[in-house]
């Protein structure tokens, strides 16, 4: 049964609160980490080199003159290795519609970790530890739990896709995302216990499924990886005046 939180009540949770500075318009995305992006600034347009912090296509959220919401960054020092960044902005989020949709994953540890310490999930829920970023196999999982001598392997994945009510990842091919999945079936076999956290940024969207159209090879895996006990809880989020909220959990249309 899913967790609806207080969805129909119209309460909703608030998870984390995001900094924005400034709203722009979309010129071009020379590349899928950069995009140049249009802002007013003291009263005149420039164009700036932002950095998109998601590894997706994104394309039906940062397309030529769509809106996109902006961060500065906090040094020109990038956190690789000391490396000068090459942009001063961050993108957060992007317009969709009547919605803002969050496209910036870095933020994805912090939403993932408050959804399993507010106990979200009844499965994760009560966790007597809980370890981040695990080396399990060939793979650095996101989460490793401990729940009353039972090991729970978690990996956590953004969806900002979501076609005719349907939110679906992946929207590029994703052969690490796989391999993740490989992993987490070989936990189970292992006598251990396995789940994926999908967040899920598009408020509209009614159930998830894997995208098959986009990336076959990860859509038949994660069917696998369902069948034989991998637990997959897709979560719901909205972005509203800089918070993230959650919805509720939906269901799966596989």
């Amino acid at each position: 049964m899913n967790q609806r939180s207080d969805h129909d009540t119209g309460i909703l949770k608030p998870v984390l609160h995001i900094c924005t500075d400034i709203e722009g318009k979309v010129i071009e995305r020379p590349n899928r980490f950069l995009a140049i992006v249009e802002l007013e600034l003291d009263g005149v347009r420039k164009h700036e080199k932002v950095h998109v912090h998601d590894p997706g296509r994104l394309t039906d959220l940062i397309y030529p003159g769509n809106r996109v919401l902006l961060r500065k960054a906090d040094s020109t020092k990038s956190k690789n290795k000391g490396k000068i960044r090459k942009t001063g902005w961050d993108m957060i989020a992007a317009r969709f519609a009547e919605d803002w949709i969050l496209v910036n994953s870095a933020f994805h540890r912090e939403i993932s970790g408050w959804a399993i310490e507010n106990g979200i999930i009844g499965f994760l829920s009560n966790a007597d530890s809980i370890l981040p970023e695990q080396k399990y196999g060939t793979s650095r999982l996101d989460y490793l739990l401990e729940k009353q001598g039972r090991k729970i392997w978690i990996e956590v994945k953004g969806c900002t896709l979501a076609e005719d009510g349907v939110a679906t990842f992946p929207d590029a091919p994703t052969t690490r995302g796989k391999r993740h999945l490989e992993e987490l079936m070989h936990v189970v076999d292992q006598g251990d216990e396995a789940a994926v956290i999908m967040l899920i940024f598009r408020p509209q969207a009614k159930c998830f499924t894997p995208n098959r159209k986009i990336d076959p090879d990860f859509s038949e895996t994660m069917l696998k990886a369902s069948e034989k006990g991998v637990r997959i809880f897709p979560l719901q989020f909205s972005f509203k005046e800089n918070n993230i909220y959650y919805v509720s959990e939906i269901p799966l249309c596989f």
